[in-house]
């Protein structure tokens, strides 16, 4: 059984090191793609529909952790100063 993707107010934090930022996320789409290609055979997808997502898989990439990947809420927007957030981009103090 694989995690769930974080919603709109939600994202991904690790329980081990505290990451919030980076991570590997190992996972599986079924996807019907329309395709175009040209006189000379060159294909390229012009449209694509994703019929399911499965992710299998997250990786905290500072510390390697994958069972350690939690849902928390995201700030609050007000706590935002000009565009750019308070807390820390790394999620460290």
């Amino acid at each position: 059984m694989g995690i769930a993707m974080p919603g709109d107010n939600e994202r991904w934090r690790c329980t081990g090191c505290g990451n919030l930022t980076r991570f590997d996320v190992t996972r599986t789409v079924r996807s019907q793609d329309y395709l175009h290609l040209d006189l000379a055979g060159e294909g390229r997808v012009e449209e694509r529909t994703t019929l399911s997502e499965t992710i299998e898989q997250v990786k905290c990439r500072w510390c390697g952790a994958a069972d350690r990947i939690e849902i928390i809420a995201r700030p609050d927007a007000d706590r935002s100063v000009s565009g750019t957030s308070a807390e820390s981009p790394t999620g460290r103090a």
